[in-house]
């Protein structure tokens, strides 16, 4: 015999209140009154058989029950949330969603995304943020931006061009600290570092090798799981972080960040443009596509040179990798 499923109002409920202990919050996140909400959790409490809230010394809580359903009710909600999304969404033609890695979306997406309005003004956008190197899913975007040698399965990848990594820092970092002269001299800087349990290395080692001081030692480091807050620590003055081309270049240009010296390595990873199969002869995706081949690798892939600092003005040098 089928059981009685609880309806999505008191699933909705319950999760609300959940998560703030309060059937107050709840209330208000959800733009119900505190009696609906007691009402629809009292329904729940009914069909389960079980309590999951109990007050002790006037604070509310979760029984042990309510917390592992809490959990289940959680992860439900979030999955029924998620193809909702998708199914709204990927069949309209006047929205484009375009998934990308936070930074590069902050840095380099979103300062050149109005000459895209301007050209395909009925054509609405939305947003949503990778996570780096997080597990494959099913996409549920019309187009996406990642990072990495482009052998993503299910999906034609097509290059922003060549990415170079090097160092970079605020104006004000070498105005008050020591000179940075040659790479020996980043022995006398701190320096901000990106890593994460996912993320094993960053570029500074492939860097430092490549300019010929491999086994340099920093005066100190900053760690930072994002590339985002590492640049963001950089730009406070904190210290040098490795730049990559495609995501300094509008912080170069607005002299926030500056090249303390002008060797450059190619990095064998770069930013990629991923179209999901079944998607390529979308309208929208062709538009896109065709805009940001031509336009934004245009202004993203090499970073202004009037950003080198004085000193390594007078010098450049660029090395493939090895």
């Amino acid at each position: 015999m089928r059981r009685h499923l609880p309806s999505m109002k008191a699933l909705q409920a319950f999760e609300a209140a959940a998560r703030h202990l309060s059937f107050t919050r709840a209330a208000v996140e959800l733009n119900l009154t505190q009696t609906a909400i007691s009402h629809q959790i009292r329904n729940l409490e009914e069909t389960l058989g079980v309590k999951l809230f109990a007050r002790g010394t006037g604070k509310l809580h979760l029984t042990q029950a309510g917390e592992s359903y809490a959990a289940a009710v959680r992860l439900v909600i979030s999955e029924i949330s998620l193809a909702t999304d998708r199914a709204s969404y990927e069949q309209r033609d006047d929205t484009l969603t375009i998934a990308c890695l936070g930074t590069f979306q902050i840095k380099s997406l979103l300062p050149n995304i109005e000459d895209f309005r301007t050209r395909y003004p009925d054509l609405k956008l939305r947003f949503k943020t990778l996570v780096p190197n997080a597990p494959p899913t099913r996409p549920d975007y019309d187009v996406a931006i990642q990072y990495g040698v482009g052998d993503w399965a299910g999906a034609i990848a097509y290059k922003l061009g060549d990415e170079e990594v090097f160092p970079v820092c605020s104006p004000a970092l070498l105005e008050r600290g020591p000179p940075l002269r040659e790479p020996a001299d980043l022995q006398y800087h701190v320096v901000v570092r990106t890593g994460s349990p996912l993320l094993v290395r960053d570029d500074w080692p492939f860097w430092l090798e490549q300019a010929g001081v491999p086994d340099l030692r920093f005066a100190g480091e900053i760690s930072c799981d994002l590339l985002y807050p590492a640049f963001h620590a950089a730009l406070e003055g904190l210290g040098v972080v490795m730049g990559r081309s495609a995501v300094v270049r509008h912080d170069m240009d607005q002299g926030r960040l500056i090249e303390p010296f002008d060797i450059r390595v190619t990095s064998p990873s770069a930013y990629y443009l991923l179209i999901p199969h079944g998607r390529e002869g979308l309208p929208k995706v062709v538009a896109f596509r065709a805009w940001a081949l031509e336009w934004l690798v245009r202004r993203v892939t090499a970073p202004s040179r009037a950003t080198r600092s004085p000193v390594a003005a007078h010098r450049a040098r660029r090395i493939a990798p090895a």
